[in-house]
């Protein structure tokens, strides 16, 4: 070989061609059952009549969370809205604070929005952890819960 750098160029071209991803696999039509690769059947389907008795289903009267004091520090939820549990605990006049320019400003530069500060959240929808009780709200901003059972937004987003 005279020129050892030709055959290196060659090389890598050559591995840098091919393609990284792998071929479309035709899968089977939805209504078939695969019995083997090669085979095909029909699915044959059977309706099936719902049970004769439809158990009782109470509605969950809290089912969502709700916004307790939005960013403004204004109150959306009022007391008669909330579990009487929590709404015997909730003290409304030192929790309904708005976020200063300052930390709304940063809120903003961070996250392009302004979370609420306090929340309502089922106990269903609620997470345990050795810190806590918390939620994570629009899959971005944890709110752990304090002793009055309401949420608070983590004081890390806007300190």
């Amino acid at each position: 070989m005279k020129n050892p750098w030709i055959f290196l160029a060659v090389l890598v071209l050559a591995g840098c061609s091919r393609k990284t991803q792998p071929a479309a696999s035709h899968a089977p039509a939805k209504n078939s059952a695969v019995i083997a690769p090669w085979k095909t059947v029909p699915e044959t389907r059977t309706e099936v009549a719902p049970p004769a008795t439809n158990p009782i289903v109470t509605p969950d009267p809290f089912p969502d969370p709700m916004i307790v004091i939005d960013a403004n520090g204004n109150i959306v939820t009022s007391r008669n809205q909330l579990p009487p549990a929590i709404a015997e605990k909730a003290n409304y006049r030192s929790i309904a604070r708005s976020f200063t320019p300052a930390q709304r400003k940063n809120l903003i530069y961070r996250f392009q929005m302004v979370p609420p500060r306090v929340l309502y959240v089922p106990e269903k929808l609620s997470q345990r952890s050795a810190r806590g009780v918390y939620v994570i709200f629009k899959k971005k901003f944890w709110y752990w819960q304090k002793e009055d059972g309401l949420f608070y937004l983590d004081e890390t987003y806007y300190q």
